[in-house]
């Protein structure tokens, strides 16, 4: 290649970046090897000498982020995030995973257990079984607090396989919810008095909770009945009580109300140049059956398009091949996340993520009182 000189070189234009730039700071390129940039280019002053600004505003970023929703079902949604960096992405992924609180099983009081499952075993069993009610009815619960109405839910589980029949399969739905508390009692002081009090247990309800305003219409209930719990034997036997409280994911996981929340950047599949033929028919039987990313356009002569793009997984196989590079280009787009949160049933998918946001407002709030 002949040498040019410096001053004969064109003049890089002001204000806007070239090309091959601007697509390295907005794009990861997927090559048949590797990904390549992959980092985000966060110094403001990155393209100082070209007259551009790299630095974060509120202003731009409230004009450009969106958030789209694509698809919402009763325990799981997927929705667009726009214009946002991977880490606000990833911090929405960890509070829905560890800092929204759920009311799950925390204490298990065993009368009787004669069944082959150990104690410690079935309580944790227990313990995992999502609960269908909204936690931000109930209180949190300290050690020193002693269990009531509002930060306590009991379940009793009873359940016996006669001699003589056949094996029993205890499922969830056997838990019945106890709306007056706990109904085993204290170890009394003195046996042998006769005091006409009230009978002390393991829970100080004041009042019975499906007389409160929110359970009154709603019950308290397992989200899913048929969740199997233990297998009995003739003759063998379950007695217990449960105890549900408010907790957070961070704490055990079983407090954690999403059965997944996960993201992915949108993918973004370019045709380079134009894919006719025989070649066409090669490109779109290259792509998985699940995806079906390409498809004919037959219009005088058959001709590749890309029909859905969002359904890649960069599996690379419409790459990998000599030459195939060439026509097909495959990329992710660094500020256009693919949400996805899966409940487990506590509360509804869309609540989740608006209670994410105002975890995060009010750690931002936090900083915010600390720094000045």
């Amino acid at each position: 290649m002949a040498k040019v000189p410096i001053w004969d070189l064109p003049d890089v234009p002001k204000g806007e970046l070239p090309a091959h730039l601007e697509l390295q700071r907005t794009r990861v390129l997927c090559n048949s090897d590797a990904p390549i940039h992959t980092e985000n280019i966060l110094y403001s002053g990155a393209y100082a000498s070209m007259g551009v600004d790299n630095s974060v505003r509120v202003g731009q970023f409230q004009n450009n982020f969106k958030v789209e929703v694509i698809r919402l079902a009763e325990d799981d949604m997927e929705f667009d995030m726009i214009g946002i960096d991977a880490a606000l992405a990833n911090a929405f992924r960890r509070i829905l995973i560890a800092e929204l609180p759920t009311m799950a099983i925390e204490k298990v009081l065993i009368a009787n257990n004669t069944s082959v499952i150990q104690d410690e075993v079935l309580a944790h069993r227990l313990g995992l079984i999502p609960i269908k009610v909204d936690p931000r009815l109930f209180d949190y619960m300290s050690e020193n607090d002693v269990p009531h109405e509002k930060n306590t839910i009991v379940f009793k589980l009873h359940v016996r396989c006669e001699r003589g029949g056949q094996r029993l399969t205890v499922k969830s739905d056997e838990l019945i919810w106890l709306p007056n508390g706990s109904e085993f009692p204290l170890a009394a002081e003195n046996p042998t008095s006769n005091s006409p009090s009230k009978l002390k247990t393991y829970t100080s309800f004041r009042c019975s909770q499906d007389s409160l305003p929110e359970f009154s219409e709603n019950p308290i209930m397992l989200k899913y009945p048929d969740i199997t719990i233990a297998k009995l034997g003739p003759g063998q036997e379950i007695e217990l009580e449960a105890h549900a409280v408010k907790g957070m994911g961070k704490t055990h996981a079983k407090w954690s109300p999403v059965a997944t929340a996960w993201y992915r950047m949108l993918p973004e599949v370019v045709l380079l140049q134009d894919v006719e033929g025989e070649k066409a028919e090669e490109l779109k039987d290259k792509c998985p059956k699940p995806c079906n990313v390409f498809d004919i356009e037959d219009v005088g002569n058959k001709r590749a398009v890309v029909a859905r793009p969002r359904a890649c997984t960069l599996c690379r196989e419409c790459i990998r091949g000599e030459g195939w590079d060439k026509y097909v280009a495959l990329r992710r787009v660094k500020d256009h996340f693919i949400f996805t949160i899966e409940s487990t049933g506590a509360l509804p998918p869309e609540v989740l993520f608006t209670e994410a946001v105002k975890i995060l407002e009010e750690k931002c709030e936090r900083v915010i009182t600390e720094l000045s």
